[in-house]
């Protein structure tokens, strides 16, 4: 029994060192890893027009903060002249629009998609994050629903401050 006792102690001690071994290593590499500090308005401004974006800076009176204004693409996808096709190829054609939003949002090029919920003339939009009109034009024409005259597409030029959040 007494030797129960003593392989239970040290396991127990085991197992304590092991973990404070592991709470050591994970501490260790939190402190070597890098925060990059938020690049300055400026800084980002001048990254943006590089990259052939278009932009404004205004003081807000209340914070005295200078917020950067940076123009984005809305795409206001409208129900297109070809809605004839059957539930399968509708569904077939709604899977692929959804593939192609998901690509547009996770290579960069659109920030934010959704659906009106009014079942509308307006069926939902895009919010592009590309530096011009043509380029958010010919995103929005590569999507299937697009292409097949299920939706159609109108774009505008849309003006947001940088690093602002959706509440």
């Amino acid at each position: 029994m007494e030797k129960i006792r003593l392989l239970f102690v040290v396991i127990l001690l085991w197992q304590c060192f092991s973990c404070k071994d592991k709470v050591e290593e994970l501490s260790i590499k939190m402190e070597q890893q890098v925060i990059e500090p938020e690049p300055s308005v400026a800084e980002l401004k001048k990254r943006l027009e590089s990259q052939g974006f278009k932009t404004f800076e205004y003081i807000d009176e209340k914070t005295k903060d200078t917020i950067l204004m940076q123009q984005y693409f809305i795409a206001f996808l409208k129900s297109g002249p070809n809605r004839s096709q059957s539930k399968t190829e509708a569904d077939s054609l709604q899977a692929l629009h959804l593939a192609h939003l998901g690509r547009m949002y996770e290579e960069g090029y659109a920030d934010i998609s959704g659906p009106f919920g009014d079942n509308g003339d307006i069926r939902g939009i895009t919010i592009y994050n590309v530096p011009t009109q043509e380029m958010a034009d010919s995103l929005a024409n590569m999507d299937p629903m697009v292409k097949t005259g299920r939706l159609a597409i109108e774009i505008h030029p849309w003006w947001a401050a940088k690093g602002f959040k959706l509440r």
